[in-house]
């Protein structure tokens, strides 16, 4: 028994032994934690330097662009052709992928190899080549009578425009065909399919066998978005944000970046870690100096590596007792598939005494333990090293969603992955332990990436398909420069007519006189009160006024909530200012009148009403309609300052003098005129869209005298109402218009005011939803809620500075799972529907700025607009569109816009101050 344990102990020191003597001889192949993490970094910033414009052209990693927008996503259905050249054969497939949605896909293949003289030989005859073996596959498998599309995987460096275009940088392997590099190896293609003939296919897509690998897993995994190969080459690819891609235009989504890490190390970076066996393979290799990381990693040339260094431990007399064969001493006669059978789990010892002999060795069972070892070390270094490049890419997903935690697939193809016994274990082992932020499932590429050039051609056809449907639907909402000239146009007759007596009844635009005779001139003075009702807001407000000088107003408000019951409810006891009043005004006046110890105080009194009032003089108006959501009946038809006294006068407790009433339009344009004397033009873009502007009081028919001017306020919200713009309104439009409290009216604003355009993006998701083009099909109990999408989320969708996956964030918050895909649409759904809104303010804007340029007989008009709104004030692009089109529209009119900052308030204070010069001068005597 003693004699076993004895013999045990001999050769667990034996074996002891042999491992030391080489991880002494190989120390530098041996790469600590540290090393790797230090490796990873390099690769991190070798990334960065491909993906930028300024150091791509010096970059040794190339990140090249694939235009591979999408993995699949389970709804591509249809046949394909894909063809995969990149080693000694190629091979054709036919692919096809089931309707049903279930992920099926059924294949037919067959390989042909390529001759030596291919190889070496004319681009041209390798591709004719191609072309022959393609056509006699279709042949073969009855495939040529109906034109197909075709995925061409060629695993090679290319920098490609386009998805169906690639240009080959180098070749690699033991590629060598002259007239091809610098070329597009698409077009070659084309060219030799063309000259072969009766071969009708459509090359829709070229991709690397990178992109390949993650396409065929991504079929069958949503969540992969990161290809690797590890074979006779080695190559990464992943799903790069695209604001990070400098060579591409566009910062919306992602694209898929094929690395070409094997060329990681070119530029002297891994100087430090590339040993003396690495730098003699360099140099026998057909390309000295480029591919040095893959050098190091592919199974073209682990085996090479493992036999170079047998012969130098041979040589020192480590090895073989010395003796080295002819056969050690031959380039390529130690291959990576030795290395597969050598680490084998059983038999391993056996398979590295059998494959020394076949060497001409007559190996010891030392040597056989030592042999085994650096094959270990060599297949280990190329784990850790793939590993450390990994972890640098799943990183930068990581950070590029801003995620603590990254749950994520790669699919990995190539034989040394497939083949070596122990190479997926160590490999996931590394890699989990550099990054454990990151839970990575590894997925073998099953079908090759033949399959994954089927599957991009599906997802670009799938692609093409859904833009169509998207474009199609967006359509509608672009306006040409002839149709905005219409808009114009028509707009102007509606200005026209509404100021004409005879047609004012039935004009769509009422232009509603305000008996504003003038803007303030700076002469103003004296302390007012004024009141705010225009939405779900009411404002009280003393603003003071000191005399000569501009800029000189201070305003003291306060503001208060008004419930939906009072907005929508009935006056069956009193009118509804009476109810609000009572309930709500007569406390807010009383509570603000007592905050500013004002209670006794009797100040004159502008109030602003934001809703169409048909006025009789600056303090009468009766009112014509409801807007923006207000529905309280016993109110239409009414005058509401009389209604205000009344309520005023039930309370009791104080006593009010009012002077004017206001439109909150007319408001903003007396608050930016204070600020500037050109502004004679005021607009609202905001819950709802309004326009005033001075007009002669020659061309209002309906008002008595023709001397100087007076504020019309246009109502333009209710243009439309006499069918004039059908042709521009969509059936969403049509949709929230019949949904709407007041159906038929207010077109204009429906189309251009923030409380209706949330509303119309909603709509127009839930139809792409239902065709399947979005959130995968699926209308949430949410999305089927009308209001949900407010306008402000079209503001913060839009932005500039809002990234992706900000935006996918404020729609999960409304309850949609959305992709980055999904995203993008979202984002061009609201940016289609908010560009149309500000396009038709500016063709209004146009026909306003142009009236007054012919009323006052001009060549040239400079005019200014008080603009205010929350559609105007936050929403990134809506002002500068706006802008543009006025410019665009009304080229001899010069309009400047400015802000009001203090809102129709201070409008309806400085209106009352004007109103009240205007009344005591007509009173003195001249």
């Amino acid at each position: 028994m003693f004699a076993v344990h004895l013999l045990s102990f001999y050769f667990s020191k034996l074996q002891e032994d042999q491992i030391k003597k080489v991880d002494r001889y190989l120390y530098a192949m041996r790469l600590s934690d540290d090393q790797l993490a230090d490796i990873s970094a390099r690769f991190r910033q070798e990334m960065e330097k491909g993906l930028s414009n300024e150091s791509n052209a010096t970059a040794a990693v190339k990140m090249l662009p694939t235009h591979v927008y999408s993995t699949p996503d389970g709804s591509e259905k249809g046949e394909f052709l894909a063809l995969d050249l990149g080693g000694s054969k190629f091979k054709v497939l036919q692919v096809k992928v089931s309707e049903d949605r279930k992920g099926k896909v059924q294949m037919e293949s067959e390989t042909f190899p390529i001759p030596e003289e291919f190889l070496n030989g004319r681009g041209t005859e390798l591709f004719e080549h191609v072309a022959e073996s393609l056509k006699s596959f279709l042949r073969k498998h009855h495939i040529n009578h109906t034109r197909k599309a075709l995925g061409f995987t060629f695993s090679f460096p290319c920098a490609q425009s386009k998805i169906d275009e690639g240009v080959l940088l180098s070749w690699s392997k033991n590629f060598k065909a002259r007239g091809v590099q610098g070329n597009n190896v698409v077009q070659l293609l084309r060219k030799a399919i063309q000259k072969v003939g009766d071969v009708d296919v459509d090359v829709l897509a070229m991709v690397n066998d990178t992109v390949g690998a993650m396409m065929t897993c991504g079929y069958d995994d949503q969540n992969c978005e990161v290809g690797v190969i590890i074979g006779t080459g080695t190559n990464a690819c992943y799903i790069e944000e695209m604001r990070h891609i400098d060579l591409v235009e566009g910062d919306e989504g992602r694209m898929c970046i094929n690395t070409e890490w094997g060329a990681f190390g070119d530029d002297g970076v891994l100087d430090d870690f590339i040993t003396s066996f690495d730098r003699e393979i360099d140099a026998a290799s057909i390309n000295p100096g480029k591919q040095l990381f893959e050098k190091m990693v592919s199974g073209m040339y682990m085996g090479e590596l493992v036999r170079l260094i047998l012969l130098k431990m041979a040589k020192k007399g480590l090895l073989f007792r010395g003796q080295v064969s002819d056969a050690l001493r031959t380039k390529g006669t130690f291959q990576t598939k030795h290395i597969c059978l050598i680490e084998q789990y059983k038999g391993g010892l056996e398979n590295t005494k059998e494959i020394l002999e076949d060497l001409g060795l007559n190996p010891s069972e030392d040597d056989c333990i030592a042999v085994q070892h650096v094959c270990t070390i060599v297949s280990f270094r190329s784990a850790n090293l793939v590993a450390a490049a990994l972890a640098a890419i799943l990183t930068r997903i990581r950070e590029n969603k801003k995620l603590k935690t990254l749950r994520t697939t790669v699919g990995v193809d190539g034989t040394v992955y497939r083949t070596h016994p122990q190479y997926p274990k160590r490999l996931h082992k590394v890699v989990r332990h550099l990054v454990p932020d990151c839970h990575v499932r590894f997925v073998l590429s099953e079908s090759g990436s033949a399959k994954g050039a089927a599957m991009v051609t599906a997802v670009a056809q799938r692609l093409a398909s859904q833009r169509k449907e998207i474009d199609d639907t967006l359509a509608a909402f672009a306006l040409s420069p002839t149709q905005l000239q219409e808009v114009k146009a028509k707009m102007r007759v509606e200005l026209e007519r509404g100021l004409k007596k005879d047609s004012h009844p039935t004009a769509s635009v009422k232009m509603l006189p305000t008996y504003v005779y003038r803007t303030p001139d700076g002469t103003e003075r004296g302390k007012y009160l004024a009141l705010d009702l225009g939405g779900t807001n009411f404002r009280v407000l003393v603003v003071k006024i000191r005399t000569g000088m501009r800029n000189s107003v201070r305003m003291y408000n306060k503001i208060y909530a008004i419930p939906l019951e009072i907005m929508q409810g009935t006056g069956e006891e009193y009118n509804m200012f009476t109810i609000i009043i009572l309930y709500k005004l007569r406390n807010c006046i009383s509570d603000f009148l007592d905050y500013m110890g004002m209670k006794n105080t009797r100040l004159p009194l502008g109030f602003t009403f934001s809703f169409p009032c048909n006025q009789t003089g600056i303090d009468k108006g009766d009112l014509v309609c409801w807007t923006k959501g207000f529905k309280a009946t016993e109110c239409e038809g009414y005058d509401v300052v009389d209604m205000l006294r009344e309520a005023i006068k039930r309370r009791n407790e104080f006593d009010l003098d009012i002077v004017a009433i206001v439109n909150d339009t007319v408001g903003t344009m007396m608050t930016c005129a204070y600020e500037d004397p050109k502004c004679q033009i005021g607009l609202i873009a905001g819950t709802g869209s309004n326009v005033c502007y001075m007009e002669e009081m020659k061309n209002i028919e309906f008002v008595e005298g023709d001397e100087g001017q007076m504020c019309v306020n246009t109502e333009w919200g209710g243009f439309g109402a006499n069918d004039n713009i059908e042709d521009i309104r969509t059936r969403y439009d049509r949709e929230v218009d019949g949904g709407s409290l007041n159906p038929g009216k207010q077109r204009f604003e429906k189309m251009t005011s923030g409380m209706y355009l949330g509303e119309i993006v909603r709509r127009i998701l839930i139809d792409l939803t239902k065709h399947g083009l979005l959130f995968r099909g699926r209308i949430t109990e949410r999305l089927k809620t009308k209001g949900i999408f407010e306008t402000k989320f079209l503001s913060q969708i839009e932005s500039d500075r809002l990234a992706l996956l900000q935006v996918r964030s404020i729609l999960q918050h409304l309850g949609l799972d959305s992709t980055c895909d999904d995203s993008i649409i979202v984002k061009e759904v609201c940016g289609a529907v908010s560009r149309r809104a500000a396009q038709l303010c500016g063709a209004g804007m146009a026909a306003v700025v142009d009236k007054i340029r012919e009323n006052r007989g001009l060549d040239n008009l400079e005019i200014t607009v008080g603009v205010d709104g929350t559609l105007y004030k936050l929403h990134p692009h809506f002002s500068t569109i706006l802008k543009d089109t006025v410019r665009e529209l009304a080229p001899n009119c010069k309009v400047d816009f400015i802000l009001s900052e203090d809102g129709s308030g201070k409008g309806a204070a400085l209106i009352t101050a004007v109103a009240q010069q205007h009344y005591t001068d007509k009173q003195e005597p001249h």
